[in-house]
């Protein structure tokens, strides 16, 4: 199985299985233009949460999960997620976990990022 999760740099993931499915896409390779299935957003952060990376990998049925705070940044089929919710969506169960900092501003668990 882990020969099906590819990293595409930074905190950017791909996993290929019967689906495609990215993470946190940023500085997205042309070769990757409209394969994504789902698209799973953790934070607001432009290194994650880029618009113009997400909308490169979109094909006309492409789904996207994100924070609530992502959503308006977002065009196309956007669900928002809260830590400790799940969803099922193309066949994929989702649990978003929540991700946040204990010693760093960066990331506060007030923000309900996820993971």
């Amino acid at each position: 199985m882990t020969e099906n999760i590819i990293w595409l740099g930074h905190a950017s993931f791909k996993i290929v299985n019967e689906k495609v499915v990215y993470i946190d896409p940023w500085k997205i390779k042309e070769k990757e233009r409209g394969l994504a299935e789902l698209i799973l957003i953790t934070h607001e952060h432009y290194d994650h949460c880029s618009p113009e990376d997400i909308t490169k990998l979109c094909k006309s049925n492409t789904q996207v999960v994100a924070p609530g705070d992502c959503v308006s940044k977002i065009s196309g089929d956007v669900q928002a997620i809260k830590p400790g919710e799940s969803l099922t969506i193309k066949g994929i169960t989702i649990e978003a976990v929540p991700a946040y900092n204990l010693k760093k501003p960066y990331h506060p668990k007030a923000n309900g990022w996820v993971g």
